[in-house]
């Protein structure tokens, strides 16, 4: 009898287990049984629970084409789930590694909750935590408390992440950090991709390095070639925090210092309080060289006047302490006591010296200014002088149809405190000028003078005293003035093209063909 009932108990188990390891036949639909493939010791007891096998001693179990091992382990037969214990791997397939010390495996929804000292190894990236989920019908894994991901590029951490064997994405969020040996990313949300190295900032981001940092909430920063693309009004700033580079979209590559900029672009030096604005710029930090198109505009803050200048190119370099900076076709510019046209120029503040070059025009209060090259000393951004080099010509407006003239081939303006004090003009001068009656409103007539130079000294905007060397000229009454007595031969206002303020420097206006001075002849040798 006794030897009966072993014999009985036996079978018990044996069908027991066979039910457990095989699939249900009805009512379960695609549902697979975990199936045992080896165990050291098995212990069951139908009385203290009937649906439950204690499995000791080299554990393996196969699930859908994943394999499962253990040092002890609990089989659930009616939940179709186990726990495992000790040494715990779940194999899938040839490339996913999942490693703990214990394990709940949910068999009918594929889910397995790793627990204690966890890594999963897929490919070239490891993650480290303390707790992971794996959903094998998604084949999809997340940490929820913390976790480490490394690879032989960079380690990633945060408190919650997860991970996708298929696509190769890791997806991290609160308290993100990338660690390179060249720089470290921090972040709110970030995408990773093992397979490429390619971090996707999803949150705002702060990239720092031994050459600056980068502030961006939207893009990517390849990890291995130190490539960024950027969006939504990113910025990349220098180890120093004095130049920054912001745009709607920014390409950069931190290795070459090289980077492109799109659409609402402002790049600022805070040393040398200059900034350039436009809507394609191309930029290159170890030259500290700057070209910007498309609306381009330089501005120079200064508390007294700012100088706001349009181009339809601009570049810009810094060398040591020093700037340059170089405008192509279509300058204007807008200072509260300067304002001028040209073609080109050029501005060095190593001499702060500014050229104007073909066609130049300037502007002080009622004065106008031409010549074929026009130079502009500053002096701690105050004008200090003005000299204009071949065809100068210099007008003051009195009223609408009233000017005081001077020409020739040379003139040095000079300024004090950014108002006109003094105009010396050379070669061949011409000067028309209206003398007013003493105390009054009214002028006296027309002076025409000729002399080899002249000097013409000014107080509160108005001429005080002329002087000239071995001048002839003539006083003519304002009734007995014809018409084209009134002007100098190349006489032309330019008003029309004066900027009014810095928004009227992006407006496009085409001098008059008539108003055009003829091309300069060339001097003999």
């Amino acid at each position: 009898m006794k030897y009966k009932s072993l014999l009985i108990i036996g079978c018990c188990v044996l069908t027991l287990m066979c039910q457990a390891l095989t699939p249900r036949p009805s009512g379960s639909g695609n549902r697979t049984r975990i199936i045992l493939e080896n165990s050291d010791s098995t212990i069951y007891s139908e009385s203290l629970a009937p649906d439950k096998f204690f499995l000791y001693g080299n554990v393996e179990f196969s699930h859908d084409s994943a394999r499962l091992y253990c040092d002890s382990a609990y089989l659930y037969q009616n939940t179709n789930s186990l726990e495992a214990f000790g040494n715990v791997l779940v194999e899938q397939g040839d490339t996913l590694f999942i490693y703990g010390s214990y394990l709940i495996y949910e068999g009918d929804t594929k889910i397995a909750k790793m627990r204690e000292n966890v890594r999963m190894e897929h490919d070239r990236a490891t993650l480290f935590t303390e707790n992971l989920d794996f959903d094998r019908n998604r084949n999809l894994g997340y940490f929820f408390d913390g976790g480490l991901m490394v690879d032989s590029v960079n380690e990633l951490t945060s408190v919650y992440g997860q991970y996708s064997p298929d696509n190769h994405v890791a997806t991290f969020r609160n308290t993100v950090v990338l660690t390179n040996p060249q720089f470290v990313l921090t972040s709110d949300t970030l995408e990773y991709a093992t397979d490429s190295n390619i971090a996707t900032i999803l949150g705002p981001a702060v990239i720092a390095s031994d050459s600056g940092y980068i502030h961006s909430s939207l893009g990517t920063y390849n990890t291995n070639t130190q490539q960024a693309t950027l969006y939504l009004r990113s910025t990349v700033y220098s180890k120093d925090g004095t130049r920054s580079l912001t745009a709607d979209t920014l390409f950069y590559n931190r290795e070459t210092a090289l980077g492109e900029a799109f659409h609402n672009i402002l790049m600022k030096d805070t040393l040398q309080n200059v900034a350039l604005t436009g809507h394609y710029g191309y930029f290159n930090d170890a030259d500290n060289y700057a070209f910007v198109t498309d609306s381009a505009q330089f501005i120079e803050f200064s508390q007294r006047d700012s100088l706001f200048l349009h181009a339809d190119t601009l570049q810009m370099r810094s060398i040591d302490d020093h700037r340059e900076l170089k405008a192509f076709h279509g300058v204007r510019f807008y200072r509260i006591d300067l304002q001028g046209v040209c073609d080109s120029l050029h501005f060095n503040t190593q001499d702060s010296i500014l050229y104007m070059i073909n066609h130049p025009v300037l502007w002080n209060n009622s004065n106008q200014i031409t010549g074929d090259t026009i130079k502009i000393i500053f002096n701690d951004s105050t004008v200090e002088r003005v000299h204009v080099i071949d065809r100068a010509f210099s007008i003051e407006q009195l009223d609408s149809t009233y000017f005081n003239q001077v020409k020739g081939r040379l003139l040095t303006a000079y300024f004090t405190a950014g108002e006109l004090s003094r105009v010396d003009v050379e070669g061949t001068t011409e000067s028309i000028y209206y003398p007013l009656e003493e105390h009054g409103t009214e002028f006296v007539g027309r002076n025409r003078t000729e002399s080899p130079n002249m000097s013409i000294f000014v107080e509160n905007r108005k001429p005080v005293r002329i002087w000239w060397d071995a001048a002839k000229g003539e006083m003519l009454p304002i009734p007995d003035l014809h018409p084209d007595q009134k002007f100098l031969k190349d006489f032309v206002h330019l008003d029309y093209l004066r900027p009014l303020n810095k928004w009227s420097i992006f407006s496009e206006i085409v001098p008059k063909a008539e108003d055009m001075p003829a091309p300069p002849r060339k001097r003999r040798r």
